[in-house]
């Protein structure tokens, strides 16, 4: 697996769509050594999809955001999670094959919850064609020094 991480990673950066051409894709998710508080393993993205692995350690968590034209499920592989509304309201906490779907427009954050670090399947689909951003409700928690993309 090699790192594929600009100096200062965003989360727009892998979740935008991306053409793939018409052939399959064949991955395998390896866990990465992580010097960072947060990694995203990048497993397939197209334009109308994205399918990654996030790695969080405790104090790894994102800031209350939503996507306007974005759908994702999250899917806990090990680790847990506590996912937040607005006003920090809890909407769940989550453990290993447990996980929630968030409708685009809906806001959120996440903090992985136990000393483990959080492994976690993430599954976006993009409105086609749609102009699709990330509305951040309060301002971000990590520094791209903080944050690391990898490629499976």
């Amino acid at each position: 697996m090699n790192a594929a991480a600009d100096e200062q990673p965003r989360p727009e950066d892998f979740e935008s769509p991306e053409q793939q051409g018409t052939q399959a894709k064949v991955f395998r998710y390896v866990k990465p050594e992580l010097d960072r508080v947060k990694g995203v393993v990048v497993l397939a993205r197209s334009d109308i999809m994205l399918a990654a692995v996030q790695l969080v350690k405790k104090g790894g968590e994102n800031n209350l955001h939503s996507h306007s034209a974005m759908d994702g499920l999250w899917f806990v592989l090990k680790g847990r999670v506590r996912f937040y509304g607005e006003k920090d309201v809890l909407l769940g906490e989550f453990g290993p094959h447990e996980g929630v779907f968030i409708p685009r427009g809906v806001s959120y954050w996440f903090e992985s919850s136990s000393d483990e670090v959080l492994e976690i399947l993430q599954v976006e689909s993009f409105v086609k064609g749609a102009a699709g951003k990330r509305i951040d409700h309060e301002p971000k928690k990590l520094a791209g020094k903080d944050f690391v993309v990898f490629k499976a």
